[in-house]
């Protein structure tokens, strides 16, 4: 099928282009993000070396886990509290924590359930209204507090950077990114993963210290 050639192009392309790392030679991890790929497209581009995948969305979460096999499967939508009971345990990486009850939530069923969760802390890094996450100034406070929760492990931060145009700011918000997470990390927090960069701001993300991205129509193309 044409559909799958060209998804299978893209994955490649994308590997290459992040075979050597980013800007401080760390390796990237790639993220499929999988929302409205029906699953055996997301299989398809595992079969082309997609080793990580994530949903946005907890129901189709739970419709896809079952079939989609060979990779991890990670979330990285907006977690509404009740619906963490059909996370938790199942996913390697909930990348979108963005508030202290959600982390209570996901900390009290890692304990009920004997297992322990890792989560990225989600920064509002543009300070933009429409979107959720701690505020640059308050992240760091916040990742301590989380990270001191049972059963949890804080794995590092995730962000989206703003809609915009000018490189200079999304280099600069990158940047601050990467400060954050480098002071957090040297306090002793388990930090792997700084989850800047999608379709449209990847590559600026990784030269500015991103070590894992998540791409979506980069890799699937146009699907909403």
């Amino acid at each position: 099928m044409l559909e799958d050639k060209i998804i299978g192009e893209n994955v490649k392309r994308v590997l290459n282009e992040i075979a050597a790392g980013n800007n401080l030679g760390e390796k990237i991890t790639l993220v499929a993000a999988t929302k409205t790929v029906p699953p055996e497209t997301v299989n398809f581009a595992i079969s082309c070396g997609i080793r990580t995948v994530a949903e946005n969305r907890v129901q189709e979460f739970r419709e896809k886990y079952d079939i989609i096999k060979g990779a991890e499967q990670q979330f990285i939508g907006h977690l509404q509290t009740n619906k963490v009971k059909y996370l938790v345990g199942k996913v390697t990486l909930i990348q979108s924590v963005d508030s202290y009850k959600l982390a209570e939530e996901i900390s009290a069923f890692a304990v009920k359930r004997g297992i322990t969760q890792d989560i990225l802390i989600e920064v509002n890094i543009g300070g933009e209204l429409s979107k959720s996450g701690f505020t640059h100034e308050n992240a760091a406070e916040a990742a301590r507090k989380i990270a001191a929760l049972p059963s949890l492990s804080v794995k590092g931060l995730m962000a989206m950077l703003p809609k915009t145009d000018d490189e200079v700011v999304r280099e600069k918000l990158c940047r601050d990114m990467r400060a954050l997470y480098d002071g957090l990390k040297n306090e002793g927090l388990p930090f792997e993963h700084l989850s800047i960069g999608m379709s449209a701001d990847y590559k600026t993300a990784i030269r500015n210290g991103s070590n894992m991205i998540r791409l979506g129509s980069t890799i699937f193309g146009k699907r909403y």
